[in-house]
C-alpha cells in the first residue's frame, strides 16, 4: 500500500500501528476528539502535520470521502508464506484466509476488516487476476490492514499444498458444501473463498479437504464474498470459543 490513506479511523489506526508515515493532512478548521488524537499522535511521532483547505485535500485524495484527514504513507510490504507458517507452528487454532480472484477493493477491504476482528492470522491473495492492497482497501478495512499480514502468492495451489504439509486443513466455501455449522472448523485451518460469479477455481477446489456452505433462504444465487467471509469467519470464531 503506497500513497495516500484517507478517513479519520484509517489514519488513526495507521498512526497507532507505528507504520512509516511521511505526512499527515488535516482540513483547516476541523475539530473533534479524534482529530485532536490524530494531531497528538502525529506530533509525538515527529510526523509533519499540514493544515490545508478542503479543495486541496479533495485533490490529494482524488475526491474520496476523506472526512477531512489523510496521511502520506510508505509502502506496506507483503509478507512471505514461510514466515507466517513458521510463526504459527505452535498455534493450534491458526487461521488463514485465502482469496481466489477477488478483484473488488471494497470486498477485499471488508474481508480484511472481518478477518482481523474475528481472529485470522493472515490473508493470502494471488499476484495476478486479483486486487492488491491499495488506498481503497486500506480505507474500507478501517485500519485493519495495518495489523493483519497479507501474503501475495504466485500460485495458490502451491500455497495450499505447503499449508497442508504444515498441518492445516483446507475448507473451501461453495454453495453445494456441507452446512458450515455442521462442520468442525476448529484446529489449523485455511478458509478459501472465490469471487462472485466465478467461485473457486477447479484446481483449488480439488485441493480442499472439505467444502462448506452458508444455508440461505433467499432467491439470489449467493452472498457477496465479503458478506460470506464474515459469516464463515464468525462461525469459525464461535466454534473455537465454544471449544476453548
Amino acid at each position: 500500500m503506497a500513497g495516500i490513506i484517507f478517513g479519520r479511523q484509517p489514519v488513526l489506526e495507521v498512526l497507532k500501528s507505528k507504520h512509516s508515515i511521511n505526512k499527515v493532512y488535516i482540513a483547516q478548521g476541523l475539530k473533534g476528539s479524534i482529530i485532536d488524537t490524530i494531531f497528538r499522535l502525529a506530533r509525538e511521532a515527529k510526523i509533519v502535520v499540514q493544515f490545508i483547505d478542503k479543495k486541496r485535500l479533495d485533490q490529494i485524495t482524488d475526491r474520496a470521502n476523506h472526512q477531512g484527514v489523510a496521511a502520506q504513507v510508505a509502502s506496506v510490504a507483503y509478507v512471505e508464506l514461510d514466515q507466517i507458517l513458521d510463526s504459527l507452528e505452535n498455534k493450534k487454532d491458526a487461521l488463514l484466509v485465502l482469496l481466489d480472484r477477488v478483484t473488488d477493493p471494497h470486498n477485499l477491504g471488508a474481508i480484511v476488516r472481518s478477518a482481523h476482528q474475528l481472529g485470522a492470522d493472515a490473508i493470502i491473495i494471488p499476484k495476478r487476476d486479483a486486487c492488491g492492497i491499495n488506498e481503497t482497501v486500506a480505507k474500507v478495512s478501517a485500519g485493519a490492514i495495518e495489523y493483519l499480514p497479507v501474503i501475495q502468492a504466485n500460485n495458490l495451489v502451491q500455497v495450499i499444498e505447503k499449508c497442508k504439509i504444515r498441518g492445516f486443513w483446507v475448507a473451501g466455501a461453495e454453495a453445494n458444501g456441507k452446512k458450515c455449522f455442521e462442520q468442525d472448523l476448529t484446529g489449523k485451518l485455511v478458509l478459501a473463498l472465490g469471487s462472485e460469479g466465478y467461485g473457486l477455481q477447479k484446481l483449488i477446489l480439488e485441493k480442499c479437504d472439505f467444502i462448506v456452505s452458508i444455508p440461505q433462504t433467499g432467491k439470489l444465487d449467493s452472498l457477496n464474498v465479503s458478506c460470506a467471509a464474515s459469516v464463515l469467519l464468525y462461525e469459525i470464531s464461535r466454534q473455537r470459543l465454544q471449544k476453548s
